[in-house]
């Protein structure tokens, strides 16, 4: 497999280049070949080999497109130009199976490689412009996106999305058909997010009110991440839960407005705005929480929802997207409605009022997390992706 990403640890934007990196190294642990192709930071390709796998990082061009709104197109077409230089040197002496492209940043790479090497074309939609824009293209930069996301998808030889919410999602905005796509959770390793208990007990005494219980959000702040609703939520649930507080871990471009929510909400006190957290830290406040609520109001997948059901904490979720595929198998404890308030609130309180009942429900989501989510179940279903792209694709065999 010729994996190509625009982000790879170390070089880390969001959680695509963490999931590209756990399941390239699954994939070789079940014997398959994988070169990862992606952007690097030197004036020349480097190659490395990471666990097993084959690391082609492109050159940074002396090119001075920044990597912003108004250039991310630019900035996208040049970075495009250095994969296909860096991947062409592996691919003349290797011919990969499968092109497998992790979202429109790597689309017009992706398709060519495919094109040159006869592999089949496989592409993951981790999200869609539309999608994150609640169904609507406002600008011509958003259209253009969204144009590359149905150039891909209709170019592939098979698309993978992440829950049903999504499947739904691609078939309908790119014309696919139903035997195109399929769809194949995000992976997790569980046992990382099971803290230990003096980390939990630490974390507790740390964050936690002396009177009563432990709310958490963890999650970029952003519009669509629904911590909105969730102040809202936060006055209702501490009338029948006096002293709750809230926990947000996380940064973002929202931040100053939901401070401000919370100070008009006269919520000052019963807020801790954490910012960022360590992956080894958040693991702590996770369990440590008595609650971890999800209140997205557009979500693909929901990966912190996963993090919080593996560390046996009872969680409340939004009914959108992947997080629904969650209340569907039970992971989520209780759900709500998205953007309702006096929904959300009577979820949270449901499960504050019943401890003992929510505990045992959050030990049985994170043994089912550990079955259905683990790597490698992931990575094989992936694979099995790759083998009905190659047999039916237009690469051929």
């Amino acid at each position: 497999m010729l994996v190509l990403t625009w982000e790879y640890p170390p070089i880390v934007v969001g959680g695509l280049g963490r999931h590209v990196d756990a399941l390239a190294r699954e994939l070789v642990a079940q014997g398959h070949e994988v070169c990862v192709v992606t952007r690097g930071e030197s004036s020349k390709p480097v190659d490395e080999t990471r666990d097993g796998v084959r690391v082609r990082r492109a050159a940074a061009d002396p090119i001075a497109i920044d990597f912003t709104t108004e250039s991310l197109l630019a900035w996208t077409q040049a970075a495009e130009h250095a994969l296909v230089r860096a991947a062409l040197p592996v691919v003349r002496r290797w011919r990969p199976d499968v092109v497998h492209a992790h979202d429109w940043l790597v689309a017009q790479s992706a398709v060519t490689l495919a094109q040159a090497t006869r592999a089949a074309l496989v592409v993951t939609m981790h999200a869609t412009e539309a999608g994150r824009h609640q169904g609507w293209l406002p600008k011509p930069l958003n259209l253009a996106i969204h144009s590359v996301e149905r150039w891909v998808a209709q170019e592939a030889d098979a698309v993978i999305t992440c829950s049903s919410a999504m499947r739904a999602e691609a078939m309908q905005l790119f014309e696919l058909d139903a035997d195109q796509v399929d769809v194949v959770p995000n992976g997790i390793d569980a046992l990382r997010w099971r803290a230990g208990t003096t980390s939990i007990a630490e974390a507790r005494k740390r964050h936690a009110p002396p009177d009563g219980p432990l709310v958490v959000f963890a999650g970029r702040l952003v519009y669509e991440k629904g911590v909105q609703t969730l102040l809202d939520a936060l006055p209702a649930v501490r009338r029948t839960h006096p002293g709750a507080r809230l926990l947000v871990a996380g940064t973002g471009v929202y931040e100053d407005q939901l401070q401000s929510r919370a100070r008009r909400r006269r919520l000052a006190r019963a807020v801790e705005w954490a910012g960022f957290v360590p992956e080894v830290d958040l693991a702590a406040i996770l369990g440590a929480a008595d609650v971890v609520v999800v209140p997205s109001l557009y979500e693909p997948f929901g990966i912190v929802a996963l993090e919080a059901a593996a560390a046996r904490t009872p969680l409340v979720v939004a009914r959108t997207g992947g997080l629904d595929d969650l209340v569907e198998s039970r992971i989520a404890t209780a759900s709500f409605t998205p953007g309702d308030t006096p929904e959300l609130a009577d979820a949270i309180v449901s499960v504050l009022d019943e401890p003992d009942a929510a505990r045992r429900h959050a030990q049985r989501a994170a043994r089912a997390v550990g079955r259905r989510y683990a790597w490698p179940a992931v990575a094989a279903h992936t694979a099995a992706v790759y083998e009905r792209a190659i047999t039916t694709g237009r690469g051929g065999p």
